[in-house]
């Protein structure tokens, strides 16, 4: 079988069931596991976020999605030439990936017709059926079941391990520039970290913010997860949060609870890294729960001073 993954979080997922042999084509964005930036990437993004701020990728993605209805351009010519027999892509967010429109109709003009598998989770759950959906349509259904319970094991040893602690309420936002909240999947993500998400509902989408909104709030822990974004950006785009007027009267602000966490790696996509995600969450939360493991992988604390 000849996989293309047209998304970061198929290609995990078909690693994640034993199945990256299989691949022949992925998405500019796939960067895990290691080795899959050697295969012919389909899709380009019009912008190149690397130099530009928050606000200014906001702006250029609205602009280019209601000019073209798009947002990345897929590189039909080498999908013919690739002649997949099975195309991984996702319909829940034309942000994160190649449109489906934009795969449905590139599919219609393939002198073969590859099986088309769009992927939409948008909780926890969803996310590890999903993985047993790929395994099946790969034939590697036996391993993905073994690893999903491994899994659900993981998540169970947190809830127990935070189970009758304080649960701190929560701001994660998944945007700065506008502020977004964190949506989908991030809010079960907390709970089951031991927090209480209050600007997002679980499997509901992210809504931007304004952050008056967020400083009423009054949270008591603020998660920085701007999507697509490691822990060394989220803390550059960060740094002019301590500027904006009603910051330092923030609660997590005044206890020192303000983090920003690789987004990229454990938050954003909906794949199985979800789970070291909560985790982390736990760990950022709860650390004296897990007193013989560090709370620091994946997050970094933001020690900017307080502007007064």
């Amino acid at each position: 079988m000849r996989v293309v993954s047209l998304l970061p979080s198929a290609t995990e997922l078909l690693a994640f069931v034993g199945a990256s042999d299989l691949l022949v084509g992925v998405s500019h964005e796939c960067d895990h596991p290691a080795g899959v930036e050697k295969f012919p990437k389909l899709t380009r993004p019009p912008i190149d976020h690397h130099s530009m701020t928050s606000a200014e990728i906001d702006a250029a993605i609205g602009k280019h999605l209601s000019e073209t209805g798009s947002l990345y351009w897929l590189d039909a010519e080498l999908l013919e030439e690739l002649q997949p027999d099975l195309i991984l892509t996702q319909g829940l967010c034309d942000v994160c990936a190649v449109s489906l429109k934009v795969v449905q109709e590139s599919v219609s003009d393939l002198s073969t017709k590859p099986r088309v598998l769009s992927m939409n989770p948008t909780t926890l759950d969803e996310v590890l059926a999903c993985a047993i959906e790929v395994s099946d349509a790969v034939g590697r259904g036996a391993q993905a079941r073994e690893n999903v319970v491994a899994l659900r094991e993981r998540l169970a040893r947190v809830e127990e391990a935070v189970a009758g602690l304080p649960r701190p309420r929560i701001g994660a936002i998944e945007w700065l520039d506008p502020p977004f909240s964190a949506g989908h999947w991030v809010p079960e993500m907390v709970r089951l970290a031991g927090g209480e998400e209050i600007f997002a509902e679980e499997g509901e989408p992210s809504a931007r913010l304004s952050w008056e909104e967020v400083f009423s709030a009054a949270p008591e822990a603020l998660v920085l997860m701007p999507c697509g974004f490691d822990t060394a950006r989220a803390l550059q785009e960060a740094r002019a949060l301590p500027g904006l007027e009603g910051w330092s009267d923030v609660p997590a602000v005044r206890s020192g609870r303000v983090w920003a966490v690789d987004a990229n790696s454990y938050f954003s996509r909906p794949a199985p890294r979800l789970v070291e995600g909560v985790e982390i969450l736990a760990r950022l939360l709860h650390p004296e729960a897990f007193p013989d493991v560090p709370s620091s992988g994946g997050a970094a604390r933001l020690t900017v001073p307080v502007a007064r």
